[in-house]
C-alpha cells in the first residue's frame, strides 16, 4: 500500500473520529424512582442508537465492497483490483470491530449477570 493510501484512510479515520461525540449519562432527577430518567433529560444519542448507527456503516461498507468487486467482475471501466481489495479488507476490518464489540458485550453482561446482590 503506498503513502498516498495510507494517508488517505488515516485522514478518514480522523473525519470520522471528530464525527463522534461524547455519549454523556442521562442526568436522574432528585424526585424521580431509582433507575428512572427525569423526563426530556434523556441524551439524543442513546447507546442503542450509536450501536444501530456502527451497525448501518458496517453494512453499507459490506454493501459498498460488494458492489465494487461486482462492477469488477463485470469488466466495468475504471474498476482496479487493488480498489476492490482495499475495500474488502475495509469491510472486513469493520465486520471484525463490530464482533469484538459483540463479544465484549456479551462478556460484560454475563459479568453483571453473575454478580451477587
Amino acid at each position: 500500500m503506498s503513502n498516498m493510501q495510507i494517508d488517505s484512510v488515516l485522514s478518514q479515520i480522523r473525519a470520522m473520529s471528530s464525527q463522534i461525540k461524547p455519549v454523556q449519562a442521562p442526568a436522574v432527577s432528585a424526585g424521580a424512582a431509582a433507575g428512572q430518567v427525569a423526563a426530556g433529560q434523556a441524551t439524543p444519542s442513546s447507546f442503542a442508537s450509536l450501536m444501530k448507527q456502527g451497525l448501518s456503516q458496517v453494512n453499507q461498507t459490506q454493501q459498498s465492497a460488494d458492489a465494487l468487486a461486482t462492477a469488477f467482475q463485470r469488466g466495468a471501466p475504471g474498476v482496479e483490483l487493488a480498489d476492490v481489495m482495499i475495500e474488502m479488507q475495509k469491510a472486513s476490518v469493520s465486520f471484525r470491530a463490530v464482533t469484538e464489540v459483540r463479544n465484549r458485550m456479551v462478556s460484560a453482561y454475563q459479568e453483571i449477570m453473575n454478580m451477587q446482590i
